[in-house]
């Protein structure tokens, strides 16, 4: 089921319309075992920041795709392999003639492959914006079976809410007491392997994931999301040592907890306040400009 502030922005049909792909940050990753088809089995806790990119959808003539923003260049090369446009024809093959030609427009904000969903977050947000503009919906079943098409993220990406996901991701639980986080995303641009990570693993069938329930306050979420952990961060870290000092930067900034999202190498870190966050990317930008730092504030799970 889709959150309802993406409920909300449903039309009969229109001529343009825009969506958020928000950054997808795991709080927790538990690696708990593999399948026989090598898939491995994850318990996640995870949130969304409201820093983004964003897709805009305008009825043409005839398909077309641009890119802009930081990180747009990367993918300029890559074609048909994008998943914007697989996500575009995947929907268009379910939903039939009501399909009219369209123009995408991906303002790229996100890191590429850098833990944090942007790839899968830009398909779910072509899956939610092309619906609206072609004036159509698709049963949960549908919906969901073309997610999981897309990629083993996609399915969370299309809730963008705070979710408990286990199995490869598609067995979904919402986190409605999951508060709002002021945080810092942290990026040394350095390309991190995900398959290289898991099989470097030398641990795949570890302890599940274990929250009280329902915390009640931020504090105790905190506590909950420290005893947790990241199973492929040790890993993470053989590969891509600025890691660990991306990390320790943030610790030394007076992050409250960090942690690496995902198979890296984006790492968060949790701040008191958003003035807090924001003084902290400042000033981590200008020790390391040439790297990624965002001061952003995650959905609370009350969206």
């Amino acid at each position: 089921m889709m959150s309802s502030e993406n409920r909300s922005h449903f039309s009969a049909s229109c001529s343009s319309v825009s969506e958020k792909a928000r950054a997808k940050i795991n709080l927790a990753l538990h690696v708990t075992g593999q399948r026989p088809d090598g898939y491995h089995l994850l318990d996640m806790l995870v949130t969304f920041a409201d820093h983004s990119d964003r897709l805009d959808f305008i009825r043409s003539p005839a398909d077309a795709f641009t890119l802009s923003g930081r990180f747009g260049e990367v993918l300029a090369g890559d074609g048909g392999t994008n998943l914007v446009l697989k996500a575009r024809d995947l929907l268009r093959a379910a939903i039939g003639p009501l399909a009219f030609p369209v123009r995408i427009h991906l303002e790229k904000n996100l890191p590429i492959a850098s833990g944090i969903g942007g790839g899968s977050a830009d398909a779910a947000a072509t899956l939610r914006g092309l619906m609206r503009l072609w004036g159509t919906t698709l049963s949960a079943e549908t919906l969901a079976t073309l997610a999981l098409k897309l990629g083993a993220d996609v399915p969370m990406c299309l809730e963008s809410r705070p979710l408990i996901a286990r199995g490869i991701g598609e067995k979904i639980e919402a986190v409605p007491d999951l508060p709002a986080f002021a945080m810092v995303l942290a990026n040394p641009l350095k390309g991190v392997s995900t398959p290289e990570v898991f099989r470097r693993l030398t641990e795949k069938n570890n302890s599940a994931l274990s929250l009280a329930a329902s915390p009640p306050q931020t504090a105790d979420w905190l506590a909950a999301i420290a005893a947790a952990r990241n199973d492929l961060e040790p890993p993470a870290r053989e590969l891509v040592p600025e890691i660990s000092e991306i990390s320790a930067m943030l610790h030394a900034h007076s992050a409250l907890l960090t942690r690496m999202s995902g198979s890296g190498a984006t790492c968060f870190g949790i701040f008191a306040t958003m003035t807090a966050a924001e003084d902290a990317a400042a000033a981590l930008h200008d020790e390391r400009p040439g790297w990624y730092f965002q001061a952003t504030e995650t959905v609370s799970g009350g969206i």
